[in-house]
């Protein structure tokens, strides 16, 4: 463990007191070096203050005036001059021992510094050539921070060397793991910040390097950084004891480095000497690992105590700034209505010395700009963060190998989710070598059916194995722990930088993770607007367990509004897919791999059940996305009598038992089967690229004709997606409304009118002139439902009729073989999408 040359007021250290100020510890910098990389420092900090507060007078060639200010202040100062501290000795390592590395900063609300860094190393001035390296194109660097037409305040997409939006705190380390699998040469250095360390995910997130494999993976280096406050709270990590600290932190299993202190000489040559030791440790630990079986590494992290504001105003009218929380945004403020502020601010941008650091030209004096690496080794520029370093293509394997064969419409039973294991075992196979591609899980790979990967991979694992355990390496493509938080955060890391994957999770828990992939999908709009951001693999997961199968778990795992929530995104960035099958599961999934930059949801259960569509007609199918089923339709070439609409497998299966059911008892109703598969095929073409022309819905749904629509969600969805439609009015939605328990699995749609008699019976409502026969149908359901009844609760199953029905129990409904599919432009546009509010919701 490295210690300053004078124990006593040592300023690394592996626990202890805080350490007495120091003029000088002696370090790896020497005098000069340490000279070089203050300056870089005070370079990088006076940008970021300019950022904040500046219009004009870049460089303070004149007198500060009220002229030269923002006019609306805004931003976080109190976290970046440390992260300007740590940036720089990054700069540094990266440059001594050429290094490929990569940094995600949590704190991303210290932009002004990550935009600055990028700037000294003129990697902003390549991607903006408008702001380049001169007193121009710093003046334009300041005025578009968190100004219109500008820049976020928070690091985000437009940000170089970026895969992290740190506007939302708690994932910054998992990210960073996600993006060190399977990348072996890459150091990925993550800085936490002290509030982001709170949070629930952050916690949990310590556990990933409990998954790294110290050979084919990359590494990822902590620093936590402890600046003691959040917005007007202190910190808990800060104020904790330091041996309590280290102790945390040995537990999580690490090797934490303290850097502790104000003085920047002191803290420059300590930090300088931490990350020498942490380098080190971490090439250690890979050649061990190289040669035997190291099991769990203790990996290194350094822990940075510096002040909040560092560097800032230490006093303003009276009351203590530097160091505590009031240096958190905009430390002096109200520059307009107090003139001794702005004299505050003028000596504070000017205790920097901005005429040593920049020359004549506004341009980073020479010396300095020798400091920052070069090409793609910046961590600006590094091509891991944008879209990865020479990403391979996903290869992907036949489809009819794996397809269910069908000898009629709805006899045969498959477990749609073990079928697509046996593809995704192969994806597996054929990526093997590449190492592109992963699947990720909390604890569910086996319980969802997927674990034909098994065949070929294993789950990770680093700490003992016993001999009852399975599956369980050293190595392996399944990343499985009990926290969607970690599964959603390391899939999206190594999505960023040019890798694939597929999160499958239960339907009803996928909720804990809204939080995550809401800000995926702003990360995904934003980026696609920046010419110099290249396309990522989409993010895909795979929801089963669904709300319609909890035979065991019952109303605690009911709930199908993770569709709700991704179907309020922008329409170029979400999807939602509901196969029927098990044959349209495999072709939803397979197109799902091959695209980019996008979110698809997709929406399976993994229980045995009828199979609908064969491998043919399944492709064209899922290729329109949606279609009418004529071989479950009877209305020929007249206008229907009514329309059953079905989206999801349990809502096509009573769709069709009901359609059975009708046809028997009211032959001469005429009824037309429509499916759909891409649920954002409904909305209006406006509304997202996906949506059909009025002219093809109306030839799906008719233009007056009932609709009774049985979807697998929550119904008032279906209602808003086709509220704009000119048969709105006539579309009547049974879905799952809030009823549920542990119960059988028909029962289950009974209780939330879903079931085939409760679609029949609204098929008879909202049809007209069917005759005297209606009335007696609709006696003969209500009887069927009371039967229903009386037998699931004396026996604890459902009635023979329903648990053993086949489509071709029916064979005089037998129609043509093949479906009709509405052929569906899938173009993709840019266009800006206006949600209007559309009538009241119809429940039926």
């Amino acid at each position: 463990m490295p210690v300053a040359s004078d124990p006593k007021p040592a300023v690394v250290r592996d626990l202890g007191e805080m350490p007495a100020h120091l003029d000088f510890v002696p370090g790896p910098l020497g005098p000069t070096g340490l000279d070089a990389i203050d300056a870089y420092w005070r370079a990088a900090n006076y940008l970021s203050v300019g950022q904040i507060y500046l219009l004009d007078n870049p460089l303070l060639r004149e007198p500060l005036t009220l002229a030269d200010v923002k006019p609306r202040l805004l931003g976080h100062w109190g976290t970046t001059p440390g992260l300007n501290f740590i940036y720089a000795h990054l700069n540094r390592t990266i440059v001594l021992r050429d290094l490929d590395m990569m940094a995600v900063w949590g704190p991303g609300h210290g932009a002004p510094g990550l935009v600055a860094n990028a700037w000294l190393d003129g990697t902003y001035g390549e991607v903006y050539p408008d702001v380049g390296s001169d007193t121009d194109g710093m003046r334009r660097l300041f005025r578009q921070f968190s100004f219109p037409g500008g820049i976020p305040s928070h690091a985000s997409p437009e940000l170089p060397g970026s895969i992290h939006e740190g506007g939302e705190l708690g994932y910054s380390l998992i990210h960073a793991f996600g993006a060190a699998l399977d990348n072996p040469g890459l150091i990925v250095a993550c800085v936490i910040g002290d509030g982001e360390a709170e949070t629930g995910p952050l916690a949990a997130s310590w556990h990933a390097s409990k998954f790294l494999d110290p050979v084919g993976d990359g590494t990822v280096l902590p620093i936590l950084h402890l600046n003691g406050y959040k917005i007007a709270n202190p910190t808990l990590l800060a104020r904790m004891p330091a041996a309590e600290l280290r102790s945390l932190l040995v537990g999580y299993g690490y090797e934490p480095l303290f850097v502790e202190g104000d003085e920047p000489g002191p803290m420059h040559q300590a930090m300088a000497t931490a990350l020498d030791y942490a380098l080190d440790r971490i090439t250690e630990i890979r050649e061990l690992a190289a040669n035997r079986d190291v099991g769990r590494p203790s990996w290194p992290m350094i822990v940075l105590r510096s002040p909040k504001g560092w560097t800032g105003p230490k006093f303003v009218d009276g009351k203590p700034v530097e160091g505590t929380w009031r240096s958190h945004q905009v430390p002096v403020a109200a520059l307009r209505e107090n003139p001794e502020h702005l004299a505050i601010l003028e000596t504070w941008m000017r205790s920097y010395r901005p005429d040593e650091l920049f020359d004549d030209a506004g341009r980073l004096a020479p010396a300095l700009a020798a400091l920052h690496p070069r090409g793609d080794r910046r961590l600006s520029a590094n091509p891991h963060a944008n879209g990865g370093r020479d990403p391979r293509p996903l290869r992907l394997p036949d489809l009819a190998a794996y397809a269910v064969a069908m000898p009629s419409h709805g006899t045969a039973v498959a477990e749609a989710t073990r079928v697509l294991g046996r593809y995704l075992r192969d994806v597996l196979a054929l990526n093997a070598e590449a190492r592109n591609f992963r699947v990720m899980g909390p604890d569910e790979t086996l319980s969802n059916r997927l674990d034909a990967v098994f065949d070929v991979t294993d789950r990770v694992w680093r700490d003992a194995i016993l001999p009852t355990d399975e599956h369980l390496a050293r190595q392996g493509r399944v990343m499985e722990v009990l926290s969607e938080h970690l599964c959603e955060g390391w899939l999206e890391g190594y999505l960023l930088t040019g890798r694939h994957g597929v999160f499958a999770c239960y339907e009803a828990f996928i909720h804990i993770v809204d939080s995550m992939v809401n800000q995926h999908a702003k990360w995904l709009k934003a980026s696609r607007a920046l010419a110099w951001r290249k396309p990522v693999p989409s993010l895909n997961i795979l929801l089963t367990s669904h709300v319609w199968r909890q035979d065991q778990n019952g109303f605690s795992h009911q709930d199908p509004g993770f569709i709700d929530f991704v179907a309020n995104k922008k329409g170029d960035t979400a999807r939602v897919y509901l196969p029927p099958d098990a044959n349209c599961l495999l072709w939803v999934m397979d197109h799902c791999l091959r695209t980019h930059d996008r979110i698809n949801v997709v929406v399976a259960g993994k229980q045995p059940a009828l199979q609908w569509l064969g491998a043919d007609e399944a492709a064209r199918h899922c290729t329109a996305g949606i279609g009418v089923w004529e071989w479950a339709s009877n209305d020929g070439p007249a206008e229907p009598d009514v329309v059953m609409a079905c989206a999801g497998d349990v809502p096509t299966m009573e769709t069709l038992a009901a359609v059975a059911w009708l046809r028997t008892r009211i032959p001469e109703i005429r009824i037309r089967v429509v499916n759909v598969v891409d649920l954002m095929t409904l909305p209006s073409p406006d509304m997202h690229p996906h949506g059909l022309d009025d002219a093809t819905f109306d030839s799906l749904f008719t233009r007056d004709r009932p609709v009774v629509f049985a979807y697998h969600g929550y119904p008032w969805l279906i209602h808003r997606l086709t509220y704009r439609r000119t048969n709105h009015g006539h579309i009547h939605v049974h879905g799952f409304v809030e009823e549920g328990t542990t119960t059988t699995p028909f029962d289950m749609a009974v209780l939330n009118g879903l079931d085939r008699y409760h679609l029949a019976l609204a098929a008879l409502k909202w049809s007209s002139g069917l005759g005297p026969a209606v009335q007696h149908a609709e006696e003969e359901l209500r009887d069927l439902l009371a039967l229903h009844r009386e037998h699931v609760c004396r026996t604890g199953e459902d009635l023979p009729q329903v648990r053993d029905w086949v489509w071709t129990d029916h064979p005089s409904m037998a129609g043509p073989e093949g479906t009709t599919i509405a052929q569906v432009d899938l173009q993709l546009t840019n266009e800006v999408v206006e949600y209007e509010t559309g009538p009241e919701i119809q429940m039926s």
